[in-house]
């Protein structure tokens, strides 16, 4: 398999995510980017916030440049901190928790984004929709 990610995969991943909110209860909107950023597949859920479609969408991109998981960026922005002013730079990146990366063999090949929820909640759906990458 090569290191890209399909649409195929993309939205394997994206209805991976989908199945777990619906366990959950909660309504999300869920992206998909490459490993450039670019949006490969989406979903926005029946009743969820609208504002979230832009959140979910930049957790993935911020995910892809800082290649980790943005929950892990929360710590580093915080006043006085390494990284803080960090989320004002390549066009808005989400310092807190529900961006993940897609890793295949040890290369990053995308990322998902997810929000709508409370951020355990959006790590929750995102973590589940990674790890159907290897599905």
């Amino acid at each position: 398999m090569s290191a890209s990610l399909t649409y195929d995969t993309a939205r394997r991943v994206l209805e991976a995510g989908i199945a777990r909110a619906e366990e959950i209860g909660q309504p999300m909107n869920i992206a998909v980017v490459d490993d450039g950023g670019h949006l490969l597949a989406f979903g926005r859920m029946d009743g969820a916030i609208k504002a979230s479609i832009d959140i979910s969408t930049r957790k993935a991109v911020t995910s892809v440049l800082m290649a980790l998981p943005t929950a892990d960026l929360t710590p580093l922005v915080q006043p006085g901190a390494e990284l803080y002013g960090l989320e004002q730079t390549a066009g808005g990146m989400v310092t807190f928790g529900g961006g993940v990366p897609l890793v295949r063999d040890g290369e990053i090949v995308g990322a998902v984004g997810v929000s709508a929820g409370s951020v355990e909640q959006d790590v929750t759906v995102a973590t589940a929709a990674a790890a159907a990458l290897e599905g």
